[in-house]
């Protein structure tokens, strides 16, 4: 299987968008790397099976219904080829996905950022998610070539919409990213981030004594959102500032609204930035006006 990887995966690159090969990269290099050295025509439902259900336990049901996926994609291109006769995949369990709901409370957002003061990549990330409501691997990938003085411009390669994401930097989302040392081409290290479960792993065994658990880095950019709106920020605004496309800013309409929404997601993130901070040093905010 790993020999025929190695042709399958360019083809794959060039028909699918990079966020996407990536994960699909991961999945077949990463989880399924128990199957790499078996003859592709004598793996077995049950040899499958075992690999699913160790990223389930690993991971959860959302990364294993996703790793199926990425191998059933494989095992159809296998067979058209003539390399394989059947899909071991195809009669294995999809597992049930249940719906994330969570967001964190105000005492659990200063709890996951004082755990983080030891510092490092993943910290620094955790925190960055905290302040700005991106996406992991927007966060994870970042180059420094997408860091302005006072902005973040993430291109459209990177993004789960195809459209880029201007991310205007409050003050301490540009004090995290000062304390960064420059190796190379990435912020985060010499590559994209991607050691997630190992790191989160440990993060939840320095907070096993707070008592949160059962939170996932997802829930941070659940949480921005709602917690702009509870400290009065307009309802478009948040979906700006999520790099969500709905409703008047969809369309011929959104090109003319962008440069407007820019001013006011960087006074939205400034306030929520400023209530973060707040949290954690056990202040009251310094209020910050917003434009309505």
């Amino acid at each position: 299987m790993g020999a025929i990887l190695r042709t399958y995966l360019p083809a794959c690159r060039s028909r699918v968008r990079q966020r996407s090969y990536t994960e699909i990269e991961r999945h077949l290099l990463k989880a399924c790397a128990p199957l790499h050295g078996l003859q592709l025509a004598s793996i077995t439902r049950r040899d499958v099976a075992s690999v699913l259900s160790t990223v389930e336990t690993a991971s959860g049901p959302t990364q294993c219904n996703r790793t199926r996926a990425s191998l059933s994609a494989f095992f159809t291109w296998a067979s058209r080829q003539g390399v394989v006769e059947h899909n071991p995949v195809t009669a294995t369990e999809r597992r049930t996905e249940r719906s994330r709901e969570r967001t964190l409370s105000d005492s659990e957002l200063r709890e996951i950022w004082l755990s983080t003061e030891r510092g490092g990549a993943f910290a620094s990330i955790v925190r960055l998610l905290m302040l700005g409501g991106m996406r992991r691997e927007e966060a994870g990938g970042l180059r420094w070539s997408e860091v302005e003085d006072d902005r973040l411009i993430i291109p459209s390669a990177r993004t789960k919409n195809g459209r880029v994401n201007v991310v205007p930097l409050s003050e301490p989302m540009r004090a995290i990213l000062a304390a960064q040392p420059k190796h190379g081409a990435f912020v985060f290290g010499r590559k994209p981030f991607s050691s997630w479960s190992a790191s989160k792993r440990l993060l939840d065994e320095r907070m096993a004594a707070s008592g949160i658990a059962g939170w996932r880095l997802h829930d941070l950019r659940r949480t921005c959102p709602t917690g702009m709106i509870d400290i009065g920020v307009q309802p478009h605004v948040v979906e700006a500032v999520l790099n969500h496309v709905s409703g008047h800013k969809a369309g011929v309409a959104g090109i003319y609204n962008r440069a407007l929404y820019e001013a006011e997601k960087r006074q939205a993130l400034d306030r929520w930035g400023e209530h973060v901070m707040a949290l954690v040093e056990e202040r009251r905010p310094t209020v910050v006006a917003l434009r309505g």
